[in-house]
């Protein structure tokens, strides 16, 4: 069962005030906090300014990629309520999650079953499983049949081509959160009419379950 979403890849006040004041805001912001070379990366001075802001309902993630001390240490004092952590060992997002403090989504890239399994490997320091596609941001799909029938003792969220217009419904047995980034975008940029469209059709969702 769907019970929200993410929506990531944040970088611009507007879109971010939009979002919080929604009717029916995400459960999760997410912001990418050390990977430049995505188009979405928010440097550390832009990321203070950004979050300065009153939040509301919404949890704030920071995406993380493999983070050194340096970057952990330059955002630990920033809003985020969870950790988004790619390309780590269970060892590796241990030591994050009891210096910090932070809950954590483990982000698992897919691209066959093998892929899948390495879940196993999380279950004691995770607190929802992110499973997306290969290339980051790059708004791949993978089969979700590979997933379909795994049984986890934690949240799932899913990631990888979906957008804003799809039928949620294709979801529901798969998912408990949909992370969105390029499908509510046009020419790179968020569009709020997506955003809106999309957010109300998760609602719709659901209302009906």
């Amino acid at each position: 069962m769907i019970k929200g979403c993410k929506i990531c890849g944040i970088k611009d006040s507007g879109s971010l005030n939009y979002i919080i004041n929604h009717p029916y805001p995400p459960k999760f912001i997410g912001f990418i906090c050390n990977y430049p070379k995505s188009s979405r990366y928010v440097e550390l001075n832009s990321l203070n300014k950004l979050l300065n802001i009153k939040k509301s309902k919404s949890e704030f993630v920071a995406v993380l990629v493999k983070p050194n001390n340096k970057i952990l240490e330059e955002i630990k004092s920033l809003p985020f309520d969870y950790y988004q952590l790619y390309d780590c060992t269970p060892d590796e997002i241990k030591i994050i999650k009891e210096k910090y403090q932070k809950k954590i989504i483990t982000a698992l890239t897919i691209k066959n079953e093998l892929d899948v399994l390495r879940y196993k490997s999380f279950v004691d320091v995770t607190d929802v499983y992110l499973f997306d596609s290969k290339g980051y941001e790059k708004s791949h799909s993978f089969d979700h049949n590979l997933i379909k029938n795994i049984k986890l003792n934690k949240e799932l969220m899913l990631a990888g081509n979906i957008k804003f217009d799809d039928n949620l419904k294709n979801y529901e047995k798969i998912a408990n959160y949909l992370d969105l980034s390029g499908g509510l975008e046009t020419s790179g940029l968020k569009d709020t009419s997506k955003i809106d469209i999309f957010l109300n059709n998760l609602n719709k969702l659901k209302n009906e379950t």
